[in-house]
């Protein structure tokens, strides 16, 4: 299961959505924005009742 997550871009400023992935776990991977188009690090965790949180940072400082 997918759950969305709003999150600003920490390039451009402007709000995106993500789709987390639960099911996964804790992960770290690259994204680009949808609207400026440049990598953003995504870095997911997953709380004790399964549900997913998200961090983003642009990509060279993460």
């Amino acid at each position: 299961m997918l759950t969305p997550a709003e999150m600003a871009c920490p390039y451009c400023g402007e709000r995106i959505e993500l789709l987390l992935d639960a099911s996964a776990g804790a992960q770290c991977y690259i994204e680009d924005c949808q609207v400026c188009c440049r990598p953003i690090t995504v870095q997911v965790t997953v709380d004790v009742d399964g549900e997913p949180h998200a961090s983003v940072s642009a990509e060279n400082d993460a």
